[in-house]
């Protein structure tokens, strides 16, 4: 990927207004979340560790190497600027999967909470948040600003845009830093959605049919990740063995009563027979 003064100008600003819609819509607070953008093969523009993402200005921006240590010339703006403690992180992202361009945390108040109180964002509810995000692991607890975060990460960044940080926050990723961005948003909203549906009770997942023509929406758009699939299988009763698709669905309470009755009528065959 050739690097360039330009491409570089407008990534520092894209980033900029990236962060300031962050801090509009509440997804951080004053100097938490972190943003970053593959310029070439070794270098990653990168916010800063201690600045409000909301207000920053594009030359307080810093390039890091794949090592995580600055490079580069220095601005004025930048000069005595270290980068965000959260770099090791952003950094795993980039380096496990090529494809990705931009790499976005932040701390979304409703998908913590989730993660918080255990509710899982691996559920086939919602249309859109199967086909654009796939379903979103959490990851077990890791100190926040720690090499934690990227061993965290480290077995999941390949099979996910996005993933949830256990009473942490988010990390999604993207063919560019828009996309990043855009997939907090779909998180955050999708989260909003499933809060909302488990306070009033709960509801009925999308039939496996109905999944199955979103996952196949989702390959057509080139946005399916290995194993989909299999997870897919796991938590939407999908399943495709031999490329055929068998729908599993739970037994009704009728057919549960069905099988209890046939099975104290055997044993009572068996009783008298004795």
């Amino acid at each position: 990927m050739p690097y360039s003064l330009n491409t570089e100008r407008r990534l520092r600003e894209q980033i900029c207004h990236i962060g300031e819609l962050m801090h509009r819509f509440q997804y951080i607070d004053a100097t938490s979340g972190n943003i970053s953008a593959r310029l070439d093969h070794d270098r990653i523009l990168a916010t800063p560790s201690g600045l409000a993402k909301g207000f920053m200005k594009p030359d307080e921006l810093i390039v890091v190497d794949m090592e995580g240590k600055k490079v580069g010339p220095a601005t004025a703006a930048n000069r005595d600027l270290k980068p965000t403690s959260e770099i090791l992180m952003h950094l795993e992202a980039f380096k496990q999967r090529p494809d990705v361009m931009g790499v976005v945390h932040a701390h979304p108040p409703t998908a913590i909470a989730m993660s918080i109180a255990g509710i899982s964002f691996q559920q086939c509810t919602i249309p859109e948040a199967i086909v654009v995000l796939g379903l979103v692991p959490t990851t077990p607890y890791s100190t926040p600003s720690s090499a934690e975060n990227r061993d965290a990460i480290s077995q999941l960044i390949v099979m996910h845009d996005a993933i949830m940080l256990a009473y942490h926050g988010s990390l999604t990723v993207g063919p560019d830093v828009w996309t990043a961005y855009m997939r907090l948003e779909t998180l955050e909203h999708t989260a909003k959605i499933l809060y909302m549906v488990h306070q009033l009770g709960g509801g009925p997942a999308l039939p496996p049919e109905q999944v199955q023509k979103l996952l196949d929406l989702r390959k057509q758009l080139g946005l399916s990740r290995p194993g989909d699939d299999e997870r897919y299988c796991e938590n939407c009763g999908l399943c495709h063995p031999s490329g055929v698709h068998i729908y599993q669905q739970a037994p009704t309470p009728a057919e549960i009563e069905s099988k209890i009755r046939e099975r104290v009528s055997a044993m009572v065959r068996e009783t008298l027979g004795k």
